[in-house]
């Protein structure tokens, strides 16, 4: 039907998609691709996310692209390697600092309203799940419902309202959206 609004699940790339590289209880982007690994359960969550008719869509920030502390190329291969491996529509980057003053880099909801705006995205009734509270800030201001993978990083962020739902796993975060999205046989 023409000018129905789709649903999403947008997420957060390094924590979610790829598994973070954690020092001193504080989470990292992989610097290599060799530090590059795809958790098990992350192709068989998103497989059946997009099966209940989601549109799949990662959200990440690269702050270390501005600060140069990381190659362009080393992050758009790391994005390619998902896209190829898992059923992603795509992959949006803020490759900003905070002093430059974008409105792309989370926890402001500028990559998810591009989203929106691009591909009819309903945000009201779509989900952002993150591993931090950049990403759960991020979705509540878009108007999403929010998940965080719970990894008990040592962490301190600004208070915020808490997440929607609290997962230790994405195949834990899909059980929980799918519980709350439409039952099978209407269309999310």
């Amino acid at each position: 039907m023409t000018g129905e609004l789709r649903e999403a699940v947008f997420l957060d790339r390094d924590g979610v998609l790829n598994r973070a590289v954690v020092r001193n209880g504080r989470p990292y982007p992989p610097a290599t691709i060799a530090e590059f690994q795809i958790p098990p359960d992350v192709p068989s969550a998103l497989e059946v996310l997009k099966a209940a008719g989601f549109l799949l869509i990662g959200v990440t920030n690269q702050p270390d692209v501005a600060r140069g502390t990381q190659r362009r190329e080393v992050v758009e291969a790391m994005n390619a390697a998902l896209l190829a491996a898992l059923p992603l529509h795509e992959m949006l980057v803020c490759y900003h600092d905070d002093r430059d003053g974008c409105e792309c880099r989370k926890p402001l909801p500028g990559l998810l309203l591009q989203a929106a705006a691009r591909h009819a995205i309903a945000l009201s009734s779509s989900f952002m799940i993150g591993d931090r509270w950049k990403d759960v800030e991020t979705g509540r201001r878009a108007g999403c419902a929010t998940v965080l993978i719970e990894y008990g990083y040592a962490e301190t962020g600004p208070r915020r309202p808490g997440p929607d739902h609290i997962a230790h796993s994405l195949s834990e975060a899909a059980e929980w959206i799918l519980s709350k999205s439409r039952p099978a046989g209407g269309v999310p």
